[in-house]
């Protein structure tokens, strides 16, 4: 399951904004990969702390994951199964939170950047939503991602074939400048170029991406959904994010996964949990019935599994099935199906039928109803206690 965005701020649920601010600010310059030699246990860390406070700095969606949880955040729109999707670009928000004066101490990713050289594409996040079923067995999930993408017309470059980019005359190609203030000096991205070092005429801008160099685009992906994932679960794509700029590298797609709830099963970890109803007649005299259960070759394409029951059994008592559980992630190991049975009274009984049950009931000695004699006894006390007398020994003693 997802971590709690509290949790992963390390704040308490009434934290004000000033404090939030404050706590993502000192986590993020601990966490920030380009101090931490850009370790991938970094990069995941630096992510999920932005991710966190990216939901909580917002008045609306803060409102809704403290009523809602993680799936008040999720986003809207179809997916695959009537999943929901969401994209995010996870880079930019160090940068608002510190500004361009960081630039220097961080090389490009996530701070302020150096923009005049090759930058690297930014992350995507894709929420998809799947059946148990797919979980249990795995599938082949086909995606479609709106992405940035390099300009084949002018391959990046922003300008028509033939033209060349000219370097910018404020910042010497550089794409930064300086500004003094008092004793400081504050470098900042340059106001002419953007921070690319070069500037194209208005003549010589490519007509597809207008001088960007990229396009907006929707990409399909076939996205292999592994069997025995969780709620929760992520899968990374390398290199399928937004393009990089000015040959920097693509960013990666990270694929959330969310299980559908199922009307049969409920899952506990590598288990799945199901009630069953039994007869009443075959809870007191025993037998055999047949649970549900998911298909796969593990059950050679059975979607039943028999159940014995034990003789006078109980609603509440549960009968556990080896292997026909969830499988292990990349594992052969499965979980049980845990199957719980619900006993059945009957209804719509004919006059027949009653006088037969009455009969049955009339029949029944203590002895083969042990808890409601228990309870009785149990009961009786308690009536004592309440009205200050004393209990009928004589019955007590039968109890």
């Amino acid at each position: 399951m997802a971590r709690d965005y509290y949790e992963i701020l390390e704040v308490e649920r009434t934290i004000d904004a000033a404090g939030l601010k404050s706590s993502y600010r000192k986590l993020a310059m601990i966490h920030h990969p380009d101090r931490n030699g850009g370790s991938e246990e970094s990069m995941a860390k630096f992510k999920e702390i932005s991710e966190a406070y990216t939901v909580l700095s917002d008045e609306q969606k803060r409102a809704a994951y403290d009523r809602y949880g993680h799936a008040g955040v999720n986003g809207g729109g179809g997916g695959f199964g009537g999943g929901q999707q969401g994209f995010h670009d996870v880079n930019d928000i160090f940068s608002q939170v510190f500004g361009d004066a960081f630039g220097d101490v961080f090389g490009g990713r996530g701070g302020g950047r150096q923009n005049n050289g090759p930058r690297r594409g930014s992350d995507l996040r894709y929420d998809l939503e799947i059946t148990l079923e797919q979980a249990y067995k795995g599938a082949e999930v086909e995606i479609s991602v709106p992405s940035t993408l390099t300009c084949e017309t002018c391959e990046g470059t922003g300008a028509k074939k033939g033209a060349k980019p000219t370097t910018c005359s404020t910042c010497a190609g550089q794409g930064r400048v300086r500004q003094a203030n008092g004793f400081f000096q504050v470098e900042r991205t340059c106001p002419s170029c953007g921070g690319a070092g070069q500037k194209i005429s208005a003549a010589d801008v490519c007509p597809t991406c207008h001088g960007h160099g990229q396009v907006r685009k929707t990409r399909t992906l076939n996205l292999k959904v592994p069997a025995g994932v969780d709620d929760g679960s992520r899968i990374r794509l390398t290199g399928e994010g937004d393009a990089g700029q000015r040959g920097g590298p693509r960013g990666d797609l990270y694929v959330f996964l969310s299980v559908q709830p199922h009307e049969l099963f409920e899952r506990d970890n590598l288990d799945l949990l199901c009630t069953v109803p039994v007869p009443m007649t075959v809870a007191a005299l025993g037998g055999e019935i047949e649970a549900p259960c998911l298909v796969s070759e593990a059950c050679d394409g059975q979607c039943k599994a028999p159940v014995v029951v034990p003789a006078g059994a109980q609603t509440g008592k549960t009968v556990r099935i080896k292997g026909k559980g969830m499988p292990h992630l990349n594992g052969r190991q499965r979980g049980d199906l845990v199957v719980e049975l619900f006993v059945e009274t009957p209804t719509d009984l004919t006059p027949r039928q009653k006088e037969l049950m009455q009969e049955l009931a009339q029949s029944f000695g203590e002895s083969q109803n042990p808890r409601n004699s228990s309870f009785a006894g149990k009961a009786k006390r308690f009536w004592a206690d309440i009205l200050g007398s004393e209990p009928d020994s004589s019955k007590e003693t039968a109890a």
